[in-house]
């Protein structure tokens, strides 16, 4: 990929009261997109809190385009159901990282984003120093469905050889 800019490590933790699909249950699974990119979870069978933990790197060149995000059911016999979508702007993580937050002490917010109409966030998400890495956590409503919501956890990964975006 071409004026590559840095890898962005989405952890896919969990999905917390999403939609039935089948009978009682649905057996979900996430895609998220970026450009032409396009990563998948594991599916986990019968649950609508499943708890995936799953790790899925997305190459990133241009910072403006937001990270899309689409939860299925799988069906076997049949194509697989809709179970919401949202996404999410990489923008303040980049921002972080142009910070230079060496030295500062574990745990530290760095910044925080408030949920708005535009970004699917359903509460505040901070970008915190921890462990030496900057990291992301955020819980994002997913839109076009009566409920749930997706846990996500992302951290960048430089590629540049400098700790600068």
């Amino acid at each position: 990929m071409e004026n590559v800019m840095g890898l962005l490590r989405i952890r896919v933790r969990r999905g917390i009261n999403l939609a039935v699909r089948d009978v009682k249950s649905s057996d979900p699974y996430v895609i998220v997109r970026l450009g032409k990119q396009k990563l998948k979870t594991r599916v986990i069978k019968k649950s609508l809190n499943p708890k995936w933990n799953d790790d899925l790197t997305l190459c990133v060149s241009d910072p403006n385009q937001p990270v899309k995000l689409f939860v299925y059911d799988r069906d076997l016999l049949s194509l697989d159901d809709k179970m919401g979508d949202a996404e999410f702007d990489v923008g303040p993580l980049l921002e972080a990282v142009k910070t230079n937050p060496q030295g500062l002490p574990n745990e530290t917010i760095i910044t925080s984003v408030k949920p708005t109409r535009q970004n699917c966030l359903s509460e505040k998400s901070h970008i915190i120093w921890k462990d030496g890495k900057i990291v992301q956590n955020m819980f994002l409503r997913l839109r076009n469905v009566e409920c749930g919501e997706v846990e996500l956890q992302l951290q960048w990964i430089d590629t540049s050889g400098s700790q600068h975006a």
